[in-house]
């Protein structure tokens, strides 16, 4: 007995020495917004009194596009296709809580439904009647839910490899949100959270292996310490998963397009079939070579993509 109190001791002080060593504090709030904040940023304040960070650009009569990024990503992935459509339509994106440099969420909430009623609180400040909605991944999710509670606001929705499909995975594809869902290891990461763990999870989330440069990976992890950022990470992975229905999905009359890679290893490409196999009124693009970030992977086509969709919709207005 003695032994294994000895034993255990002498592991509480190795386990101790390494958190002081590995440790990696928050960035800092002021550098992080004057180094990915700058203009055209915004900080939007909500009716509630709390603020996001917002890109608002294109012409302010034109179509409107709202862009929700992933998990653990920011308004920065949607980079791209702004680059690509801001010319011809209105493009929106911003950091959603507990992301980039919005920060967490003061009531520490991180149900989807939070989610959803922050995209509405967004298009209520800008006063949005109608836009289309686009979301990758967790964002992809996110559009979904908000497509079946403000159906009427949506002339279009758009789901990049996005989350909430019933079907089966196998492991995570990502080694972040692998350990992100480990009890007590995820509680270690809220502190010990080192680069090469971030490039690692980007590299294994994507095909096209050119996107993933040193000034992304210091974007992503930089962004992640965001002060709260980690814990609200922790707070969003304990909220318990359940996908979709079929039923949920097919009462969803919104014109949607559904792009996905097939090399996506995170949300795999039998998703993307699910989706088409209950959605009643869907259009599939997929990319043979490309991963979980079609937008960044191949933004020439993904973009072509959206705009072809956004013209169909307005011939049909």
């Amino acid at each position: 007995m003695k032994r294994l109190l000895k034993v255990f001791g002498v592991l509480l002080a190795v386990l101790a020495v390494a958190f002081v060593l590995l440790r990696v504090p928050d960035t800092d709030s002021q550098a992080m917004w004057a180094k990915y904040g700058a203009a055209p940023s915004q900080k939007l304040a909500l009716a509630d009194g709390r603020t996001v960070h917002i890109r608002d650009e294109g012409p302010r009569d034109a179509p409107v596009i709202v862009l929700l990024h992933g998990s653990n990503a920011d308004l920065h992935t949607w980079q791209p296709w702004v680059d690509r459509l801001k010319a011809d339509y209105r493009v929106i994106r911003f950091d959603q809580r507990g992301h980039g440099l919005t920060g967490p969420a003061p009531d520490s909430d991180y149900r989807v439904d939070a989610f959803v009623a922050d995209v509405d609180a967004v298009a209520d400040r800008l006063e949005l009647e109608r836009f289309v909605l686009a979301g990758n991944s967790m964002g992809g999710g996110i559009a979904m839910a908000y497509a079946m509670q403000h159906p009427e606001r949506l002339a279009g929705l758009v789901l990049v490899d996005a989350g909430g499909a019933d079907i089966q995975r196998k492991g995570s594809g990502n080694l972040l949100f692998t350990l992100a869902a480990i009890p007590v290891v995820n509680t270690l990461m809220a502190q010990i959270t080192p680069r090469s763990l971030v490039e690692r999870s980007f590299s294994q989330s994507v095909a096209n292996q050119a996107i993933v440069t040193p000034a992304v990976i210091d974007r992503y992890w930089e962004l992640a310490r965001y002060p709260g950022n980690r814990e609200a990470t922790l707070a969003r992975f304990a909220q318990p998963r359940t996908p979709f229905t079929a039923q949920q999905v097919s009462a969803v009359q919104v014109p949607t397009l559904v792009m996905w890679g097939k090399e996506d290893s995170l949300i795999p490409y039998a998703a993307a079939g699910w989706y088409m196999d209950h959605l009643p009124n869907a259009t599939l693009v997929a990319y043979d070579g490309i991963g979980h970030v079609p937008m960044e992977e191949a933004p020439d086509r993904s973009a072509a993509d959206l705009r072809a969709f956004m013209q169909r919709l307005a011939a049909d207005n």
